[in-house]
């Protein structure tokens, strides 16, 4: 893949976001859905040196050849995301206004899963967790059980 024209075309995108939404005064023409679920699979896949597998898969997106593990890829560009099932792995990013992303989240699914414990499932099967709550979660993940970046950048 070539990384540079990725990272170019993610940046276009949240350019002519900017430009819309500066033509148009009041109007948001906010990326979600599909499509921030997608840029944020490519994104963690690209920099974690992840391999990507068939959309929709329960419970993970991509395999981490290095270590061995199914991951599940969340990303937001709000405070929240969404679980339907325990993964093994997670990584949770919010994508930026400019397409670069800030990581919140990279561990075991068990202490994430953990927090649901107790609670009725939901009407759409999809129990919320904030960003706010994965980064105190993060802080008691051990180093060795992160997956490591692979661009150089530092989460």
């Amino acid at each position: 893949m070539n990384h540079m024209k990725f990272r170019s075309l993610i940046n276009q995108l949240y350019s002519t976001v900017a430009e819309l939404e500066a033509l148009f005064p009041g109007r948001h023409f906010t990326l979600d859905g599909h499509i921030v679920g997608s840029i944020g699979e490519c994104l963690v896949a690209d920099s974690y040196g992840l391999e990507l597998v068939t959309a929709s898969n329960k419970g993970y997106d991509a395999i981490s050849k290095r270590e061995g593990k199914k991951v599940e890829i969340k990303a937001t560009q709000s405070n929240k995301v969404a679980f339907r099932s325990k993964p093994e792995h997670i990584i949770v990013i919010k994508i930026l206004t400019d397409g670069s992303f800030e990581e919140f989240y990279n561990g075991p699914g068990d202490p994430v899963w953990q927090k649901f414990d107790g609670k009725p499932i939901p009407k759409n099967g999809q129990y919320q967790i904030s960003l706010n709550t994965l980064k105190i979660l993060n802080k008691d993940v051990l180093e060795r059980q992160k997956i490591d970046r692979v661009d150089g950048h530092n989460p």
